[in-house]
């Protein structure tokens, strides 16, 4: 097909698109049940990069809110009914002051901005954020932020929920702003090996090389939020270390910020064992999902036995996560729900 013609039928396309949105919104709003909310912003400049690649941090307000969304010039036109427009509103201009502040953001950031907004949430309460020198990471959910306050003001959290739900990333990315700042002197990173019954010593390798199967998640998390180069130096200095949970006992962990991922899979005397190495200057993450035990049958898990256990305790808090605050996509959360409905 020649080019010409090519170009005349997408201008076609797009102006009859854009002319069912224009006719759209006239009856509409001739109907009194839309609104039409016109939000304007200073600098041309910084639009690319709020209204995304093919506008589409737009599409994704749309989706979110069920409001129309669309760019003409410097304004942004949303239509639909008066709240969720409104809701918008705030969700454009807030992001347009951190893209304006050079920050890059993408399409978590609009996800987790209306997750907010759409709570209600208070200023004193909104989004928290966690700042590393590799990346500033901002609460998707309200459950997130409760989570990244806990990780602030107690010394030992546990986060309890689903897979994909940021519990792990969050407590890695807090470990590593704690260890920049010197609020602790070194991370140890623990999680039960329960697929090979803890014995490691058929593995190949040292102790690192048994264990890192069943770390992953923890390296994976400590990549993304701090430099390749510092987090490889911190490991071979011990800065950072593997510990994993079966080789724990007798010890003191002080001035450390500690992580057991996975926590579902320790039976009652590990997660006693584990919960008193605490000592002084640290702090401790415990993390896990109930809904994933793959302890053997009969053994209960030593995860829900202690934030029972412990419940009330000054100094201790236990954040609950739901299947809404399932940020890894969509497409999780739905597998998530498929298989509980199907217990």
């Amino acid at each position: 097909m020649p080019k010409g013609v090519l170009y005349a039928r997408l201008e076609w396309s797009y102006n009859r698109v854009r002319n069912d949105n224009r006719v759209r919104e006239k009856l509409a709003t001739q109907r009194g049940t839309e609104k039409r909310v016109v939000v304007e912003f200073e600098d041309n400049r910084h639009l690319t990069r709020l209204l995304g690649e093919y506008d589409s941090h737009l599409a994704l307000i749309e989706d979110r809110l069920g409001i129309g969304a669309h760019a003409h010039g410097n304004t942004v036109i949303l239509t639909g009914p008066e709240a969720p427009c409104k809701l918008g509103r705030k969700v454009l201009e807030q992001i347009y002051v951190r893209v304006a502040k050079g920050e890059t953001v993408g399409p978590g950031d609009f996800d987790g901005l209306i997750r907010h907004v759409r709570e209600e949430a208070s200023p004193k309460d909104g989004q928290s954020q966690i700042a590393t020198r590799r990346r500033v990471i901002k609460a998707r959910t309200p459950a997130q932020s409760t989570y990244i306050r806990a990780l602030e003001k107690i010394d030992l959290v546990f986060g309890i929920g689903p897979a994909g739900t940021g519990k792990t990333y969050l407590a890695v990315a807090y470990a590593a702003h704690c260890l920049e700042r010197g609020l602790v002197e070194r991370i140890i990173l623990s999680r039960p090996a329960v697929e090979a019954g803890e014995r490691l010593g058929f593995l190949p390798g040292d102790l690192k090389e048994k264990v890192d199967p069943y770390l992953r998640p923890l390296y994976d998390a400590l990549y993304d939020v701090l430099p390749p180069e510092k987090v490889e130096r911190d490991m071979n200095a011990g800065v950072i270390e593997i510990a994993p949970l079966a080789f724990m006992r007798g010890r003191t962990l002080t001035n450390a910020a500690v992580i057991l991922d996975e926590a579902q899979n320790t039976t009652s005397m590990q997660m006693k064992m584990f919960l008193t190495r605490l000592g002084e200057g640290s702090k401790m993450f415990v993390n896990g999902d109930p809904s994933q035990i793959d302890l053997p049958p009969g053994v209960k898990s030593g995860l829900m036995e202690a934030v029972g256990l412990l419940d009330g305790v000054p100094g201790i808090a236990a954040i609950r996560f739901a299947n809404a605050d399932i940020v890894r996509r969509d497409l999780v959360q739905k597998i998530v729900e498929a298989y509980d409905k199907g217990k």
